[in-house]
């Protein structure tokens, strides 16, 4: 038995918020959760909405009904999407940071990247996925956040020409969140400072969700 890969085309989904002629001053690119999809996700962010922000949500390429596999799929099943599995874990990366990247094209095709701020959202999942693409691709974020999730252990912090040493860095976490553990901050924090990356920590009382009032925070935030 051999392995085989065929690179073929597809149709990726994404949802925005904003108008993107109306000349933004920041665009935001969020990345959803395990299980999640764009459409629900990105209504989140409607916090957002005021006439400055421009905010994009990718779906994630691969969807799934969330009921086990024995149950009926009808027209009421719920569906997800996931970024990747640890399944061909190479080449769903390389097809992610792809994707993202021509999504990332896409939009400054229309918006004048010099006149507006990057921010790029990574909620649990998502997480990982946004930290992969800030590391291998050509994306220039101004502030990259991280909420209910870490940078990927196999991501070398220490290469030179780090690209999260050039960006703000924000963690965001909930103070009941069961993925996101204090102890597994603490780790994370001490990894941050071993390699002399700055970064925010911001807390809210709150489990593994979005937070509408630290969303304005951030966009508030100077970068």
């Amino acid at each position: 038995m051999q392995e085989h890969h065929l690179t073929v085309t597809r149709t990726a989904r994404y949802y925005t918020l904003g108008d993107p002629t109306g000349e933004p001053r920041q665009v935001w690119f969020v990345c959803h959760g395990y299980g999640q999809l764009a459409r629900s996700f990105v209504s989140f962010f409607a916090v957002l909405d005021d006439g400055y922000n421009y905010v994009v949500a990718p779906e994630a390429l691969s969807r799934f009904y969330l009921e086990g596999e024995r149950l009926y799929h009808g027209p009421a099943a719920k569906v997800g999407a996931t970024w990747m599995t640890r399944e061909d874990r190479v080449r769903e990366i390389a097809d992610q940071v792809h994707y993202l990247d021509a999504l990332y094209g896409k939009v400054f095709d229309r918006v004048d990247r010099s006149k507006v701020s990057v921010r790029i959202l990574g909620f649990s999942q998502g997480v990982a996925t946004v930290c992969r693409w800030i590391e291998r691709a050509g994306a220039k974020a101004d502030h990259l956040i991280l909420w209910a999730g870490f940078v990927p252990g196999d991501i070398d912090l220490a290469k030179s020409g780090n690209p999260f040493a050039a960006l703000r860095l924000s963690l965001v976490v909930g103070d009941r969140d069961e993925l996101a553990k204090p102890g597994r901050v603490v780790k994370e924090e001490a990894r941050l400072h071993s390699y002399q990356l700055r970064y925010d920590l911001i807390k809210f009382a709150g489990g593994h969700h979005l937070n509408k009032n630290v969303l304005s925070k951030l966009a508030r935030m100077a970068v």
